[in-house]
């Protein structure tokens, strides 16, 4: 099982390379890099050039506000510069999002992302060869790539490609066409997985005629730190963020599964009237019981084995709190180790 840290979204710049120092030094096999108000891409380049052994995921840098080819652009260079250490996660955002905080036009996702994948690997291969470049779809035309534009073969070869999903149909097309999948937070509870994304993963790589399962990296809700005290403040901490993520529609499908069909028309009313505030008090402890993992670091690994053992090829962590790190880095290699491991 590989374990990856997250990156808290807000971290400064500035504090990016000390921070991924130290995921490296406690032994997380990698880190993810989320996109909400810094570029994923640039931090991703950061994150390189302060760590030697580190993978490094964006999970996920949004496809549709970019063109295919500035993604490949940097992507290729992102590879080069870690030493093959980088990993493009992609994701398609909400249309809210894409119209209305970017600026950009929409359409029907999973058809654009098909597209969108389709268009990078044409575009790796054209950077691999030297050669030209020719992908026509409905979205996206790429078909001029002149040998001043083109960065030309390397020895380090394209870097993998993850999709964020959620439905089944884009865990679908991951299968066919990505490497695998990262979970949305809001709805990584093993049954959902072993029921919808486990399944779409497997026929879309059926389908392609793949011999290697895609794999899958759970990003689900932790609540954890070295004292009962902090665990209480990630556990509330964790409240306010899925209050959030779960007035969204195209995320609140986990509440409805439980039978909580009211509580995601509760959050989005709150959120049309701009009363931010009052969403966490919209979950209860016995809704954040359901959807967050909640222990000590003592207490986590086997925490997290019984419920995604089986299920997960790597797990996600929060970002690392306070200054003692043994505790953690046990943590971290009892997870990855598996239940009942002793060091």
């Amino acid at each position: 099982m590989q374990v990856l840290a997250a990156m808290a979204p807000e971290l400064p710049l500035s504090e990016v390379g000390a921070y991924v120092r130290r995921v490296e030094r406690l032994g997380f096999d990698g880190v993810h890099i989320a996109e909400t108000i810094h570029d994923s891409l640039t931090v991703a380049a950061l994150a390189a050039e302060h760590t030697t052994r580190l993978k490094i995921r964006t999970a996920v840098t949004l496809a549709f506000v970019r063109s295919p080819t500035l993604t490949a652009y940097a992507a290729w260079d992102l590879a080069l510069l870690s030493g093959g250490r980088f990993e493009l996660g992609l994701g398609s955002q909400i249309r809210q999002n894409i119209e209305d905080r970017f600026g950009m036009p929409w359409s029907e996702p999973q058809a654009r992302m098909r597209e969108y994948l389709e268009a990078l690997r044409a575009l790796f291969a054209a950077f691999g060869s030297g050669g030209p470049v020719h992908y026509t779809g409905d979205s996206y035309r790429v078909t001029r790539l002149q040998p001043y534009f083109n960065p030309g073969p390397s020895d380090i070869a394209p870097p993998p490609v993850w999709l964020g999903a959620v439905n089944a149909g884009m865990c679908e097309l991951a299968g066919r066409l990505a490497h695998g999948v990262v979970t949305h937070s809001t709805n990584s509870d093993p049954e959902y997985l072993r029921d919808v994304v486990k399944p779409g993963l497997l026929r879309g790589a059926a389908a392609a005629g793949r011999l290697r399962s895609p794999l899958l990296v759970v990003s689900t809700a932790i609540a954890t730190g070295r004292t009962d005290d902090e665990v209480r403040g990630e556990w509330e901490r964790q409240r306010r963020m899925l209050a959030f993520l779960l007035s969204t529609p195209a995320y609140a499908g986990a509440l409805k599964r439980r039978g909580w069909t009211s509580l995601p028309h509760r959050l989005r009313a709150l959120t049309r009237d701009q009363r931010w505030d009052e969403l966490p008090a919209v979950l209860d402890d016995a809704v954040l019981d359901t959807l967050v993992v909640r222990g000590r670091y003592d207490q986590l690994p086997q925490l997290l084995w019984d419920r995604y053992g089986g299920i997960a090829d790597g797990l996600v962590l929060p970002p690392p709190t306070g200054t003692a790190d043994e505790p953690l880095a046990r943590c971290i290699r009892e997870v990855r180790q598996g239940p009942h491991s002793v060091d």
